[in-house]
């Protein structure tokens, strides 16, 4: 355990924005597997709207330094490729 106040300080906010963090990424997660699952079942628009909504946290997550930039690219490039594989 730190004694310094600054420390003591840092680790409760450092446990607060882990838990932010983990709880973006869970949702992230959740809306990909949505998309997936509709997408596997072939529902076109249930789909379309399942991917507007996982590119949108996937864009609030990258904005929020949660993941990287250039991940972020590549999970709405792969959710794109899949959507226009079922048009």
């Amino acid at each position: 355990m730190p004694n310094i106040k600054s420390a003591k300080k840092r680790v409760l906010v450092t446990n607060t924005k882990t838990l932010q963090n983990k709880i973006i990424k869970s949702e992230l997660k959740s809306s990909i597997k949505k998309f997936d699952a509709l997408a596997q079942a072939g529902e076109k628009e249930a789909a379309k709207a399942a991917y507007l909504d996982a590119v949108k946290k996937i864009e609030k997550a990258a904005k929020k330094n949660v993941i990287h930039k250039n991940n972020s690219n590549r999970k709405k490039s792969a959710l794109t490729l899949k959507l226009n594989k079922l048009a």
